[in-house]
């Protein structure tokens, strides 16, 4: 991180899952697999974009849809 971002970091959404879909997406906690290789240098604003997009993508993935 740079530093530059005076609250405290955001953790990490992994639930210890690690299981990749078909489409590179984690099956836990609904990162791709480029945004859980980006996560530890993401500002926290980028992480809370992270969030989101894992957070509509999990839905998803629980009706089997693509």
């Amino acid at each position: 991180m740079n530093g530059t971002d005076p609250q405290p970091s955001i953790t990490s959404p992994c639930v210890k899952v690690c299981q990749l879909d078909e489409n590179d997406v984690c099956l836990g906690c609904g990162r791709s697999l480029d945004e859980i290789g980006a996560w530890s240098r993401a500002s926290n604003a980028e992480r809370r974009r992270i969030l989101e997009n894992a957070a509509a993508r999990l839905p998803r993935q629980d009706e089997g849809l693509p």
